[in-house]
């Protein structure tokens, strides 16, 4: 989905500068609406040892996500082009799978989690290195963004994680693949 050129933008950038942002925050826009329904999904689904932890751990995670999804919405706004906001819009926009699990044990919502969260802040950081040589405000936006991100990605991996430091989904590739591995490093531990 193209960018419109603004008709206006913000002072000290230029009409295509300010649509090469909001193009990028665009992508970041699709990448954080997906990741706030991904979230509750996995908190309606998830089951098993550790339910209530998981469960109530990530509700406040949505809660900063609906407001990232909120902040970078309307930094498009403010550069002078429409933020796209409506399911279909970000399905066209997305480049990633939907979400591959349904009701699973925590390690496999955890495990699948892991791989989700490293793809999306590889495509924040890079997003983050593009606005960084536009426009101070929008990189100080995603640094913020990026802050909160890897908390929470630590939250998810501190359950992964053993004794030595080792990931349970360490070499995984996909959802399905750190899912696995994860549920099988919780039967071992049993």
């Amino acid at each position: 989905m193209a960018t419109s050129t603004p008709k206006f933008t913000i002072p000290g950038l230029s009409n295509a500068e300010g649509k090469k942002l909001a193009g990028i925050l665009q992508e970041r826009l699709n990448a954080l609406s997906d990741l706030h329904l991904t979230l509750k999904h996995v908190h309606w689904n998830v089951v098993g040892p550790h339910f209530i932890a998981v469960h109530e751990m990530i509700d406040p995670h949505v809660d900063e996500v609906i407001a990232m999804v909120d902040e970078t919405a309307e930094r498009i706004a403010t550069l002078g082009v429409s933020p796209m906001g409506t399911p279909g819009a970000i399905v066209a926009g997305r480049t990633w799978e939907d979400y591959s699990l349904g009701r699973a044990t925590t390690n496999e919502h955890l495990g699948a989690l892991d791989e989700v969260y490293i793809n999306l802040l590889q495509d924040h950081r890079k997003a983050l290195d593009a606005a960084g040589e536009l426009d101070p405000v929008t990189e100080d936006m995603l640094v913020g963004q990026l802050t909160k991100l890897e908390l929470f990605h630590w939250f998810v991996r501190a359950h992964l994680e053993n004794t030595g430091g080792a990931l349970s989904t360490q070499g995984a590739k996909t959802e399905k693949s750190a899912a696995k591995a994860a549920h099988e490093a919780a039967d071992v531990i049993k």
